[in-house]
Parts: structure tokens; sequence; C-alpha cells
């Protein structure tokens, strides 16, 4: 008789579970989306001007506030309530007369454990981004207010202030633009530097391959003799052409 309403109260028990896991799977998925909708309506409320953020949004924000807390209050009994009758079951897996069940049970109860665990995990999770989002957005709305005060205030200094932080941005501008063109400057001078090694070595086989073969070394010299000859023809070509070109333009 005692295995039987054993048997009884650990069917109920795992009855009570799966409920209040459904439940909680409802609860957290509004949670969610509660959370979702809180950090959306605070990015949709920055594009807005001040005076608009200082009305509807917040009282909007704050029926949120009071809707996550309630909420969370409510997940955190729900996952209480679910620990106690994973415990209880736990104490029937242990109790005389469940060997035969016991690897069945064990199982089960493993399960529902697991199911706690990660609904456990996902709801402080939640719960800590939503934190986080309230306190850098009320963060943020402390400054905005601060720079609307400060605004409002002598616009002689305020013009001032916004010329002198222009000029600050401006010479910080510059900064960056003689860093860049420094590191650009010596990146190229190493190019350089390695280009020249090369090219040595390249003219120092050239020239020893030049004193072993003198048929090579004489083409060598005609070749130089020819590209000289090229350049003047070229450099020649390119005075007058400019020379003309300076006529015309005086003309």
């Amino acid at each position: 008789g005692g295995g039987g309403t054993s048997s009884v109260n650990e069917t109920n028990l795992r009855k009570q579970a799966r409920q209040l896991e459904n439940e909680l799977d409802l609860k957290l998925v509004s949670f969610s989306k509660l959370c979702t909708s809180y950090s959306s309506s605070r990015d949709g409320r920055r594009g807005d001007t001040y005076d608009h953020s200082d009305t509807t949004p917040l009282l909007n924000n704050s029926t949120q506030d009071r809707m996550f807390d309630t909420m969370s209050v409510e997940i955190e009994q729900l996952l209480a309530k679910l620990t106690a009758v994973n415990d209880k079951m736990a104490e029937y897996t242990n109790t005389p007369g469940t060997a035969s069940l016991n690897s069945a049970l064990m199982h089960t109860l493993q399960r529902h454990r697991d199911i706690l665990q990660d609904y456990t995990q996902e709801f402080h999770k939640t719960k800590g981004n939503f934190l986080a989002i309230r306190e850098r957005e009320d963060l943020l709305g402390s400054v905005r207010k601060d720079i609307e005060s400060y605004k409002s205030g002598s616009g002689v200094n305020n013009r001032r202030t916004e010329l002198f932080l222009k000029e600050h941005e401006h010479l910080r501008n510059s900064d960056r633009l003689m860093d860049d063109t420094i590191s650009i400057a010596m990146a190229t001078k190493e190019n350089m530097t390695s280009q020249r090694g090369v090219l040595k070595s390249i003219q120092s086989r050239v020239n020893t391959l030049a004193n072993r073969f003198p048929t090579i070394n004489n083409l060598i010299q005609r070749i130089n003799l020819r590209k000289r000859r090229d350049s003047l023809i070229l450099g020649s070509v390119i005075g007058v052409c400019t020379i003309l070109l300076l006529l015309y333009a005086f003309h």
C-alpha cells in the first residue's frame, strides 16, 4: 500500500513540476519581450528631441519598470516552488522499496533539474541585461539633462565653449593626420632601404658576371650608352614640347 501511495505522490509531484515548468516558460518569454521592448523604446527615445523624451516615453518606461519588478518576483516564486517540488521528488527516489523504479525516477528527476537550471540561468541573464540597460540609460539621461541645463545657461559662454571644443577636436584630428603621415613616411623609407639593398645585390652580381665575361661587359656598356642616348632624346623632346606649350600659353 505504501509503495502505491508513494507512486501516486511521485506522479502528482511530476505533474506539479510540469505545470510549474509550463508557467515558467510562458513567464520567461513575456519577461524577455518586456526587456527587449524596454531597450528598443529607450533606443527610439535617443533620436527624439529633449522635450519629447521627458514626457510620454518616461511614463512608459516607469510602467515597464513596475512590470519588470512584478514579473521578477513572480518568476522567483515559481523557481522556488519548482525547486521545492524537485527536492520532494529527490526524497522519493531515496525512499525504501523504490529500488526497481529508481533508475527511471533518477532520470526523470535529472531532466526536471536540468530544466530548472536552464530556466534559472535564462532568468538571471535576462534580468542582468535589463538592469544593465536601465543603469546605462539612466546615466545617459542624467548626462543629457546636464547638457540641457548647461545649454540653457549663458549663450556667450556656451558659444565660446563650443568653439573651443571644435578647435580641440580639429587639433586632435590634425595630430592623428600627422601621426598617419609619419607612419606612411617611415614605411616608405623602410621599403626604399630594402629596395636599395636588393638593387645593390643585383648590381654586384651583374658586375661579377661582366668581369667574368668580357662579351657581356661590352653588351652592358652598349645597352647603357643606348639608354643614355634615349634619355637625352626624350629629354630634348620634352624640353621642346614644354617651350612650345609655354610660348603658346603666353602668346
